[in-house]
């Protein structure tokens, strides 16, 4: 395996990595529910519950459905801006383009279905 390769592979290990523990929050905190809850999802869940009904075979969205969509769709979102930001880094630009999200998705194989999403 070529040098190149090894790097790339322990990115991703400690990408994936970073990404759990973003989401790990303390056991012991002393925060009231309702702040807890508002940090647990950052889209709005009326919007998505639309998207969802948008879809002919969905009828009904149950709160849980609606709020696990959200929340798997938060943590892709987070999984590709970080692997498009890691180009972004090694061009040493601070600004994210398309071209950054592209090379994100040609790299990823499990994010070969978005080729040719954005054009």
């Amino acid at each position: 395996m070529p040098e190149s390769e090894g790097n790339l592979s322990s990115h991703y290990e400690e990408l994936n990595f970073n990404i759990i523990a973003d989401d790990l929050e303390p056991i012991n905190s002393h925060e009231p529910e309702e702040e807890k809850s508002e940090k647990l999802i950052r889209l709005p869940l009326a919007r998505i519950k639309h998207i969802m009904k948008v879809d002919p075979d969905v009828s009904l969205a149950s709160q849980e459905a609606v709020f696990l969509i959200t929340k798997a769709t938060e943590l892709f979102i987070d999984s590709i801006v970080k692997e498009a930001y890691f180009y972004t880094s090694q061009a040493k630009k601070k600004t994210l383009k398309r071209k950054d999200i592209d090379s994100a998705i040609d790299a990823v194989d499990c994010l070969a279905f978005l080729e040719g999403a954005l054009d």
